[in-house]
C-alpha cells in the first residue's frame, strides 16, 4: 500500500509541476543553506537535475527492491564526503524532495501518504 501511496504523491506532484527541481532545491537549501555553494559551478542545473533523477530512480527503485538503488545510495554516501558532507547528509536531499511533493500534493496529501513517505525516508536513512 505505501508503495501506490509513494507513487500517487510522485505523479500528482508532477502532474502539478513539470519541473521540480527549484522547489526541491530552495527546499534543500533552506534546511542547509551552506549546500548551495557545492552547486556554484553548476550555471544550467545539469548537475541539480541529474541528482534530483537519480534520487527520484532510487525512490521508486525501492518500490520494486531494486538492489541497485541501495548500492547507489551507498555509493553516493560515499562519494559525497569528498564534498565534505557526512554520510547522513546525503537523506537531507530526500527530506527535501518528500516536501516539495507534498507542497505539489496540496490538499491530497493524506496521514498514510506521510506515513508511507516516512517509512520511506526510514529506509533509504538505513542504508549505509
Amino acid at each position: 500500500m505505501s508503495a501506490a501511496l509513494i507513487l500517487q504523491t510522485l505523479e500528482r506532484a508532477a502532474e502539478t509541476c513539470a519541473d521540480p527541481a527549484p522547489l526541491v532545491y530552495g527546499r534543500l537549501f533552506a534546511l542547509r543553506p551552506d549546500f548551495e555553494a557545492l552547486f556554484v559551478m553548476d550555471t544550467d542545473g545539469g548537475v541539480r537535475g541529474s541528482m534530483l533523477e537519480t534520487c527520484f530512480n532510487a525512490i521508486l527503485g525501492m518500490e520494486d527492491d531494486a538492489p541497485v538503488q541501495r548500492v547507489i545510495i551507498s555509493s553516493s554516501r560515499f562519494s559525497h564526503t569528498g564534498y565534505g558532507l557526512a554520510e547522513a547528509d546525503l537523506d537531507l536531499m530526500f527530506v527535501a524532495i518528500r516536501d516539495a511533493v507534498r507542497e505539489l500534493n496540496a490538499g491530497h496529501w493524506t496521514p498514510q501518504a506521510d506515513a508511507a513517505w516516512d517509512a520511506r525516508l526510514a529506509e533509504i536513512a538505513a542504508i549505509a
